[in-house]
């Protein structure tokens, strides 16, 4: 046994005078599994990086349970807005010498200086950073280490503050006693399976496919070596171990040099994701028992797969016979697959939509991967089925359906691959693009509120200094106060703001407008406008306090909600004098600031002028919920590119495949090739034979992807209460790119072609 597996180890990467075609076959059998493994090693990363997360997520959270003998350390935290992001800030102060440190800093920093995470830094330095330093309430003195933070994206910083100051704000703020609790289980919820399982599915079949096609590059020349090993006195057993030695040296070199990709490329892994997010290179470590999986996975299906290969090959001393007629390919099996997943998904129908029914979900999720899994199995039979009763033609269509019935097993499973990832990007874009065009919709803001644009929420006790603050800033032409308005009857519970009418403008288009006017915005509960006697209610040291009683006036003008921004529907606009003396229970006043130049200039020089305030006075835009509205289409985008950059890795995968398959075919028919161009057939017409033997698969590849795509995003969207919306520039991008593929692969054969249907090539022969 020994003797044979060195045997297949010096066939892999010799072979006489054909040691360089050998050593060929060997790269692309290796180049393909390691692009396999780099892949798999960062899936089989997840579960660390999550876990990872999680215990620094645990690390940094505050414990407020009394010790005795620690001095408590005194936070507050507030979130100040830039654009879409929003910064944690935590005002920290020691009122002991043993006050705890939190995790990542080496001390607490002093007032008036700021303690920055990595990614906060980073973007100080960035173009936003002369935002971002205009919400930071000290000077930066330096950065929180990677235990201190969660997420490599966090954008949160530490502010050195008073004792005095943070008691001040009663039960908001906080007193920490230690850091650090149990970290929480993690587990899936049925909705987020029914999201990651078909993805995960998209990701893993591919590749396992991609591996055992890439095992059997190569087969017809390794077939005729072992025949002449037969001649020799070979046996059959010893033939197969031979071939499962030559098979596992391109697996174990592939696994080599994979590990050895990914170990290179780990640092940058973490700045490709999408929507932004961002991971430590260091959370990217497979735990071992993927690790093992892997490194026993893959060389078992390279041998398994080129063992496979072999059952129908007979392999005699005189030559390789195949088993005469082609045997159709059993469909029991491939139907089954895709029978289970069909009835999964068939049998969500029977919720109402809407309904979040988790084993709903769970039939989903089950249902996708059974579904793209038959997808898979299905292509090599359909591919068969069709070119069996394709008849007829110009020649270069009839050579090229001729081999497709000899042979077109090895061509769909190249494809196969890429029908799962066609497909599962097809069903991943039609569920984004609907919940994103959705949640737009929610957020959209048509009202444009040039009048006062920056909006400053503080406290009754700082708005004067705010206005002082404010009196100098340049560009500002003047300041409107306003205070968020809570009124209860009974179970309805109605919000608005009070304020004149510059800034009740900021909130809806409410025409003409007077000093007593009150408005009410329709909203999409349709329910008509208060009336009558209500309780004002409202928030005081971080405690809901009931207030003195209004009566709702008579004259209230109903706005029609497409003439407000989101934020403000189903609310009550108050201008001072219909309140009639009566007070809000409240301590937040809000300040609505108008003046020249940009809005973002603007919002720049207000924060600049009010930051030695920090928390006591937050700046963002009036209309904040258009900037969400926008981060929704930049992360469609981004999903969009990935899910099209993944798409189109696979498609680039499947296109060497082809090639080296098509190279491979070539070769093994150089004879009959060159026998054709003796006889008179025209290169061209062997050319484009050639471009329909790939085409055919890959057309009816792309077609069975869309079927199956729109097929699974249906069922789900149906149960999300969504509608049915579908990308057309990706469907058509990545059917161009399957289009072009073939023409670069057929393109990239002509000199090989050529070579092969020389006369002097035949007669060598």
């Amino acid at each position: 046994m020994t003797r044979d597996l060195l045997l297949g180890l010096r066939l892999a990467v010799g072979g006489g005078r054909m040691s360089g075609s050998a050593l060929l076959r060997l790269a692309m059998t290796a180049f393909g599994i390691a692009l396999a493994v780099a892949v798999l090693l960062p899936a089989a990363s997840v579960s660390h990086l999550v876990n990872a997360r999680a215990d620094r997520a645990a690390a940094i959270k505050q414990d407020t349970t009394v010790r005795e003998g620690i001095a408590p350390l005194a936070t507050y935290r507030w979130y100040p807005s830039v654009g879409a992001d929003y910064v944690q800030l935590t005002a920290v102060a020691p009122t002991g010498p043993n006050s705890p440190v939190p995790p990542g800093l080496s001390r607490l920093p002093a007032p008036g200086e700021v303690m920055v995470s990595p990614a906060l830094a980073e973007k100080l330095n960035s173009s936003e950073g002369a935002s971002l330093k205009a919400r930071l309430p000290g000077t930066v003195v330096g950065q929180i280490a990677e235990p201190g933070v969660a997420d490599a994206a966090d954008l949160t910083a530490y502010y050195g503050s008073t004792a005095t100051e943070i008691k001040a704000e009663g039960e908001n703020a906080s007193s920490v006693y230690s850091y650090g609790k149990p970290p929480e289980g993690f587990a899936l919820s049925a909705v987020m399976w029914m999201v990651v399982a078909p993805i995960a599915a998209v990701l893993l079949l591919p590749l396992l496919i991609f591996v055992t096609t890439a095992s059997r590059m190569g087969a017809a020349q390794r077939e005729r070596r072992l025949a002449a090993l037969r001649l020799i006195g070979v046996d059959a057993r010893q033939i197969k171990r031979v071939a499962a030695a030559e098979s596992l040296v391109g697996a174990v070199i592939g696994l080599v040099a994979g590990g050895a990709l990914f170990s290179a490329l780990r640092p940058f892994i973490g700045d490709w994701l999408p929507f932004g997010l961002r991971v430590f290179a260091d959370d990217f470590t497979p735990s071992w028992v993927s690790l093992l999986v892997i490194v026993l996975l893959v060389p078992g299906l390279a041998v398994g797969s080129a063992l496979f290969g072999l059952r129908r090959t007979i392999v005699e001393p005189l030559g390789v016979v195949r088993q005469g007629k082609p045997v159709r390919r059993r469909m029991w099996w491939r139907w089954t697959i895709t029978g289970v997943g069909a009835v999964f998904l068939l049998g969500t129908l029977v919720v109402s939509p809407g309904s979040g029914d988790q084993a709903a979900a769970l039939a989903l999720a089950v249902g996708s991967v059974f579904l793209l899994m038959g997808v898979a199995a299905l292509l090599p039979w359909l591919v068969e089925r069709i070119v069996e009763r394709l008849r007829g033609g110009p020649p270069s269509w009839q050579l090229a359906v001729r081999r497709l019935q000899l042979d077109s097993g090895t061509a769909s499973r190249v494809v196969s691959g890429l029908v799962v990832v066609l497909a599962g990007t097809i069903l991943i874009q039609g569920v984004l693009t609907s919940m994103t065009d959705r949640t737009s919709r929610s957020y959209e803001t048509p009202l444009g509120v040039a009048a006062a644009p920056v909006r400053v929420d503080t406290t009754s006790a700082h708005e004067a200094e705010v206005r002082e603050r404010l009196a100098g800033v340049a560009g500002v032409t003047g300041v409107h106060s306003g205070q968020s308005l809570q009124l209860q009857a009974g179970e309805r519970e109605v919000y608005g703001t009070v304020g004149d009418c510059v800034a009740l403008k900021t909130q809806a288009n409410i025409g003409d407008c007077a000093d007593g006017d009150v408005f009410y915005v329709a909203g999409a509960s349709s329910q008509a406008a208060p009336k009558g006697e209500y309780q004002l209610t409202g928030y005081q040291n971080g405690r809901t306090v009931q207030g003195p009683k209004w009566t709702v006036p008579d004259n209230v003008r109903v706005v029609p909600s497409g003439n407000t921004s989101k934020a403000a529907a189903s609310s009550l606009l108050v201008t001072p004098s219909a309140l009639g003396g009566v007070k809000p229970p409240t301590e937040r006043t809000l300040l609505f600031v108008e003046g020249t130049g940009s809005v973002d200039a603007l919002i720049d020089r207000v924060a600049t002028a009010v930051r030695p305030l920090a928390w006591k006075a937050e700046v963002s835009k009036t209309d904040y919920m258009a900037d969400y509205a926008g981060r929704d289409d930049r992360m469609l985008a981004s999903f969009r590119a990935v899910l099209l950059t993944a798409s189109l890795f696979v498609l680039a995968v499947a296109a060497m495949s082809l090639l080296m398959l098509s190279i491979e075919q070539i070769s093994e028919r150089r004879r009959p090739l060159a026998a054709l161009s003796a006889a008179g057939v025209p290169i061209g017409v062997l050319a484009r034979g050639s471009l329909w033997q790939t085409a055919v698969p890959v057309v009816v590849g792309v077609v069975l992807a869309v079927g199956a795509g729109l097929g699974l995003t249906a069922p789900i969207l149906r149960l999300a209460k969504m509608p049915m919306m579908v990308d057309g520039g990706v469907l058509a991008g990545l059917a161009g790119a399957a289009v072009a593929a073939v023409l670069l692969v057929t393109a990239l054969t002509l000199p090989l072609l050529r070579q092969v249907t020389r006369l002097d090539t035949l007669r060598s022969e």
